[in-house]
């Protein structure tokens, strides 16, 4: 079947190169795509936000499938117009995808089902959100209610940091994000990445992974979409996966059946695991980025056998299989990334890179100009390694680094260490 894929980031590219894999595939399409993607996939200049437009290529491609990367698509309502449509395709309804739309619905929601996650606040005006402060012990959580672009959470560590988190998102630093604030309680622990497939009913576990959200060495420094991550995650262990399905995602899937929006896609759990268990922080109803990643590389199934089952609702006869290899990606970012990345620069060494044993290279924010491969965003880059280790998947890793010529970007230097540190522990 033709397959049309929605995003231009790493995500993105990492699911590319695992649905191009499958022999089920006739050819791939990718909106807009990027310098990577286009190695792979036909790239189209659509706006995923112009739901007619999209439509009326699938008519014109006769694509059977759609894969809806991004969140904002997702969120927007594409589904239900593909739905509407008659086009089969794999992401949440716009109903559903509220539990990443809007923070406060799922404390709620957690609150009704009883999913461990941390005490919380809902406001909308700062007055009132303040006078709960007031009340609360720091560290706290201020998060912007709606979709910020990971830039809405601040961890703030003093009252008058948290007031003026409080004060940004209602003088509209992240827009129409932050009409509304949710308040959280600080919980203590080590964050944890869990996927699991849903089709409304059934849910699927997928591998473990952990992610770097800070952008320097040592987790220092501002918050970022992600400067690495790497699969399996030692801190989920057996036990605390089976907890994970049996005590947040199992009754996530079911209370949202029982309010009549089925989630049907994959379902991503930023969880904290606490003295006590994992807790929720967050629900993504998309695949992580960089997670993605390194999910792809150690995933042996069929991808798109595996989201047709999910969107077809038979998962509970589908299962999925994986390599015993570790996994792990650093993320090559342009300078000046978290805040304005300079873009343009000229980035070269990658098909030496490439060489280097169990490493892929997954483009995020590039384009290609003339025959030169240039930065087009803040996260450009996702080298990707494979190593019976996470140690041996980071060696490879670092060593292909060393070979991109790139003096317009950078890199944390110590992606995976925590699973580093175990391994030699011998944990």
């Amino acid at each position: 079947m033709n397959v049309l894929l929605i995003g231009s980031g790493g995500r993105e590219h990492a699911l590319a190169w695992a649905l191009s894999a499958s022999p089920l595939l006739t050819k791939l399409y990718a909106a807009p795509g990027n310098a990577g993607i286009a190695e792979l996939a036909e790239c189209v200049a659509l706006d995923a936000a112009d739901h007619a437009a999209v439509l009326r290529f699938v008519a014109e491609a006769a694509i059977g499938f759609v894969v809806i990367g991004p969140e904002a698509p997702l969120v927007s309502g594409l589904s239900d117009a593909l739905a509407v449509a008659g086009v089969k395709h794999f992401g949440p309804s716009k109903a559903a995808s509220q539990l990443e739309g809007s923070k406060g619905f799922t404390k709620d929601l957690c609150r009704e089902a009883g999913i461990p996650t941390g005490a919380y606040g809902r406001f909308k005006d700062a007055a009132s959100a303040k006078a709960y402060l007031a009340a609360q012990p720091v560290p706290i959580v201020v998060k912007a209610d709606g979709l910020a672009a990971g830039k809405g959470v601040v961890v703030a560590t003093t009252r008058a940091e948290a007031e003026a988190a409080v004060d940004a998102c209602f003088a509209g630093a992240f827009g129409a994000a932050g009409a509304e604030v949710v308040i959280e309680e600080f919980l203590d622990g080590e964050e944890a990445s869990f996927f699991a497939l849903c089709d409304g009913t059934t849910a699927l576990a997928l591998a473990t992974a952990q992610d770097h959200k800070r952008v320097g060495d040592g987790d220092t420094g501002p918050n970022t979409g992600g400067m690495g991550a790497y699969s399996p995650a030692p801190v989920m262990t057996p036990a605390i996966v089976q907890r994970t399905m049996e005590e947040i995602i199992q009754p996530t899937v079911a209370a949202m059946a029982a309010r009549g929006m089925p989630f049907k896609g994959v379902l991503f759990a930023g969880l904290m695991i606490t003295a006590e268990g994992p807790k929720l922080i967050e629900y993504n109803v998309r695949f992580g980025d960089p997670e993605t990643q390194v999910l792809m590389m150690r995933l042996t199934s069929d991808l798109l056998a595996a989201m047709l089952a999910t969107a077809d609702g038979v998962l509970d006869h589908f299962d999925l299989r994986w390599r015993s290899d570790a996994a792990l990606t650093v993320v090559l970012a342009a300078n000046g990334y978290p805040g304005p990345p300079v873009k343009g620069t000229e980035i070269r060494g990658l098909e030496v890179a490439r060489m280097v044993a169990g490493v892929q290279i997954f483009h995020a924010g590039t384009r290609r100009d003339g025959d030169r491969i240039v930065a087009d965003g803040g996260r450009v880059l996702n080298v990707t390694a494979l190593g019976q280790t996470v140690a041996e998947a980071q060696a490879r890793a670092y060593e292909a680094i060393a070979k991109i010529d790139w003096p317009g970007g950078f890199c944390r230097r110590d992606i995976g260490w925590r699973a580093v540190l175990r391994e030699a522990a011998g944990e």
